[in-house]
C-alpha cells in the first residue's frame, strides 16, 4: 500500500472545463484538496447577476479588461491588478469584459459557501 502523497495541489487554470455561474464562466482548482480551506477560480465575466454569498469571502483580482466590480450598489472601477474583498453578505457582480481571479474561503463549491440571488 502506497503512502498517501504529501506533495502540494497544482492546478492549469487554462487546462480546466469552464463551467457557468452567476459571474458568466468560470474555471474552479482546488474546489475539493484537504483541508479544504479555499478555492481559486479563473472567472471570464459573462452578464454577472448580483448575488451575494452567505458565508464565503471573495477576493477578485481583475486580470485582463476594463470595467466595473459593483460592491452592494456602488460600482468601483476595475482594471488590470486591481483587487476587491467581498466579505459575505455583501452583494456583488462584475461588469464589463473582465477576467479576474477569484479565490473564495470556504471553497466555492462547499454548501456553506451558498449564493443568494437578488429577486
Amino acid at each position: 500500500m502506497a503512502a498517501p502523497s504529501t506533495a502540494p495541489a497544482t492546478a492549469r487554470l487554462d487546462a480546466i472545463q469552464p463551467r457557468a455561474c452567476s459571474c458568466g464562466q468560470t474555471r474552479r482548482a482546488f474546489v475539493d484538496v484537504e483541508p479544504g480551506t479555499a478555492s481559486v477560480h479563473l472567472l471570464d465575466v459573462e452578464a454577472a447577476t448580483s448575488h451575494y454569498h452567505r458565508k464565503a469571502t471573495e477576493f477578485y483580482v481583475v486580470l485582463e479588461g476594463e470595467g466595473q466590480v459593483e460592491l452592494d450598489g456602488v460600482a468601483h472601477p476595475a482594471g488590470p491588478l486591481s483587487a476587491f474583498p467581498i466579505p459575505p453578505g455583501t452583494r456583488h457582480r462584475a461588469i464589463g469584459e473582465l477576467r479576474a481571479l477569484v479565490v473564495a474561503s470556504p471553497p466555492a463549491t462547499s454548501p456553506t459557501t451558498r449564493t443568494v440571488f437578488d429577486a
